[in-house]
Protein backbone atom coordinates (compact mmCIF):
# COMPACT_ATOMS: atom_id res chain seq x y z
CA UNK A 1 0.00 0.00 0.00
CA UNK A 2 1.18 3.75 -0.92
CA UNK A 3 1.98 5.20 2.17
CA UNK A 4 0.52 8.97 2.56
CA UNK A 5 -2.41 10.45 3.66
CA UNK A 6 -5.39 10.89 2.14
CA UNK A 7 -8.62 13.11 2.16
CA UNK A 8 -12.18 12.03 1.53
CA UNK A 9 -14.69 14.32 0.50
CA UNK A 10 -18.72 13.93 0.41
CA UNK A 11 -20.11 16.71 -1.57
CA UNK A 12 -23.18 18.21 -1.41
CA UNK A 13 -25.21 20.95 -2.41
CA UNK A 14 -24.72 22.44 1.12
CA UNK A 15 -22.26 20.84 2.86
CA UNK A 16 -18.85 18.92 1.64
CA UNK A 17 -18.25 16.21 4.74
CA UNK A 18 -14.22 16.05 4.97
CA UNK A 19 -12.17 12.87 6.02
CA UNK A 20 -8.88 12.05 6.17
CA UNK A 21 -6.59 8.29 6.86
CA UNK A 22 -2.86 8.54 8.83
CA UNK A 23 -0.24 7.94 6.69
CA UNK A 24 -0.37 4.37 6.62
CA UNK A 25 -3.77 4.29 5.48
CA UNK A 26 -5.31 2.15 8.61
CA UNK A 27 -7.95 4.44 9.90
CA UNK A 28 -9.68 7.31 8.50
CA UNK A 29 -11.43 9.61 10.64
CA UNK A 30 -13.65 12.44 10.68
CA UNK A 31 -11.94 16.41 10.15
CA UNK A 32 -14.23 19.23 9.30
CA UNK A 33 -17.52 20.10 7.70
CA UNK A 34 -17.26 22.75 4.93
CA UNK A 35 -19.85 25.19 3.85
CA UNK A 36 -20.47 24.59 -0.32
CA UNK A 37 -19.74 27.55 -2.32
CA UNK A 38 -17.31 30.26 -2.86
CA UNK A 39 -14.54 29.48 -0.95
CA UNK A 40 -15.00 25.75 -0.40
CA UNK A 41 -12.37 24.80 -2.92
CA UNK A 42 -10.22 26.96 -1.63
CA UNK A 43 -10.24 25.38 1.97
CA UNK A 44 -10.12 21.95 0.65
CA UNK A 45 -6.63 22.92 -1.07
CA UNK A 46 -5.79 24.42 2.47
CA UNK A 47 -6.36 21.04 3.97
CA UNK A 48 -4.61 19.23 1.27
CA UNK A 49 -1.46 21.65 1.97
CA UNK A 50 -1.65 21.33 5.10
CA UNK A 51 -1.87 17.00 5.71
CA UNK A 52 0.27 16.64 2.31
CA UNK A 53 -2.48 14.62 1.82
CA UNK A 54 -1.36 12.62 -1.77
CA UNK A 55 -4.83 11.98 -2.99
CA UNK A 56 -8.14 13.20 -2.58
CA UNK A 57 -10.99 10.58 -2.59
CA UNK A 58 -14.27 12.33 -4.11
CA UNK A 59 -17.56 10.46 -3.73
CA UNK A 60 -19.21 10.32 -7.16
CA UNK A 61 -22.81 9.69 -6.13
CA UNK A 62 -24.73 7.25 -8.41
CA UNK A 63 -28.15 5.58 -8.28
CA UNK A 64 -28.36 1.67 -7.02
CA UNK A 65 -28.54 0.98 -10.93
CA UNK A 66 -25.33 2.23 -11.28
CA UNK A 67 -26.61 5.46 -13.40
CA UNK A 68 -25.70 9.10 -12.68
CA UNK A 69 -27.82 11.26 -10.67
CA UNK A 70 -28.61 15.18 -9.92
CA UNK A 71 -25.65 15.38 -8.53
CA UNK A 72 -23.26 13.60 -10.23
CA UNK A 73 -22.22 16.56 -12.38
CA UNK A 74 -21.87 18.70 -9.74
CA UNK A 75 -19.49 16.29 -7.85
CA UNK A 76 -17.37 15.77 -11.05
CA UNK A 77 -17.30 19.32 -11.70
CA UNK A 78 -16.19 20.08 -8.28
CA UNK A 79 -13.45 17.33 -8.81
CA UNK A 80 -12.18 19.27 -12.04
CA UNK A 81 -12.37 22.54 -10.33
CA UNK A 82 -9.91 21.31 -7.14
CA UNK A 83 -7.56 19.47 -10.16
CA UNK A 84 -7.10 22.96 -11.60
CA UNK A 85 -6.42 24.54 -8.34
CA UNK A 86 -3.58 21.77 -7.36
CA UNK A 87 -2.51 21.68 -10.46
CA UNK A 88 1.44 22.29 -8.95
CA UNK A 89 0.60 19.96 -6.48
CA UNK A 90 1.73 16.25 -6.27
CA UNK A 91 -1.38 15.29 -5.00
CA UNK A 92 -4.54 13.00 -7.19
CA UNK A 93 -7.96 13.67 -6.92
CA UNK A 94 -10.06 10.75 -7.68
CA UNK A 95 -13.30 9.85 -7.87
CA UNK A 96 -15.27 6.87 -6.17
CA UNK A 97 -18.22 5.14 -5.94
CA UNK A 98 -20.15 6.76 -3.06
CA UNK A 99 -23.69 4.68 -3.16
CA UNK A 100 -24.87 4.31 0.32
CA UNK A 101 -22.38 6.32 1.66
CA UNK A 102 -24.78 8.98 3.28
CA UNK A 103 -27.28 6.11 4.21
CA UNK A 104 -24.77 4.22 6.09
CA UNK A 105 -23.91 7.26 7.82
CA UNK A 106 -27.21 8.29 8.66
CA UNK A 107 -28.16 4.96 9.94
CA UNK A 108 -25.29 4.91 12.33
CA UNK A 109 -25.95 8.41 13.89
CA UNK A 110 -29.69 6.98 14.42
CA UNK A 111 -28.14 3.93 16.08
CA UNK A 112 -26.39 6.32 17.94
CA UNK A 113 -29.42 7.73 19.24
CA UNK A 114 -28.64 10.85 17.24
CA UNK A 115 -31.35 12.36 15.35
CA UNK A 116 -30.67 13.36 11.44
CA UNK A 117 -31.57 17.12 11.83
CA UNK A 118 -29.23 17.12 14.86
CA UNK A 119 -26.35 15.47 12.92
CA UNK A 120 -26.26 16.98 9.54
CA UNK A 121 -22.70 18.27 10.06
CA UNK A 122 -21.78 14.95 11.39
CA UNK A 123 -23.78 13.06 8.89
CA UNK A 124 -21.62 14.79 6.31
CA UNK A 125 -18.18 14.27 7.64
CA UNK A 126 -19.20 10.46 8.72
CA UNK A 127 -20.48 10.03 4.60
CA UNK A 128 -16.99 11.48 4.22
CA UNK A 129 -15.22 8.44 6.48
CA UNK A 130 -17.05 6.00 4.39
CA UNK A 131 -16.14 6.64 1.08
CA UNK A 132 -12.46 7.01 2.11
CA UNK A 133 -12.64 3.91 4.15
CA UNK A 134 -14.26 2.08 0.65
CA UNK A 135 -11.24 3.53 -1.25
CA UNK A 136 -8.55 2.34 1.56
CA UNK A 137 -10.11 -1.19 1.50
CA UNK A 138 -9.92 -1.01 -2.23
CA UNK A 139 -6.43 -0.22 -2.15
CA UNK A 140 -5.64 -2.99 0.11
CA UNK A 141 -6.89 -5.46 -2.81
CA UNK A 142 -4.57 -3.30 -5.64
CA UNK A 143 -1.28 -2.54 -6.33
CA UNK A 144 -1.98 1.36 -5.26
CA UNK A 145 -4.65 4.25 -5.74
CA UNK A 146 -7.93 3.46 -7.09
CA UNK A 147 -10.80 5.04 -8.53
CA UNK A 148 -11.43 7.01 -11.73
CA UNK A 149 -8.53 9.59 -12.12
CA UNK A 150 -9.64 12.92 -12.37
CA UNK A 151 -7.86 15.72 -15.07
Amino acid sequence: MITGVRIGLDVGSVRIGVAKCDPHGMLATPLITIAAGTNALGEVADLVAEHEAICVYIGKPISLAGKDTASTQSAIQFAQELVVLLKDSRTEVRMIDERLSTVSAQRGMQEAGRSVKQSRDAIDQAAAVVILEHALDSERHSDGLVGEVVD
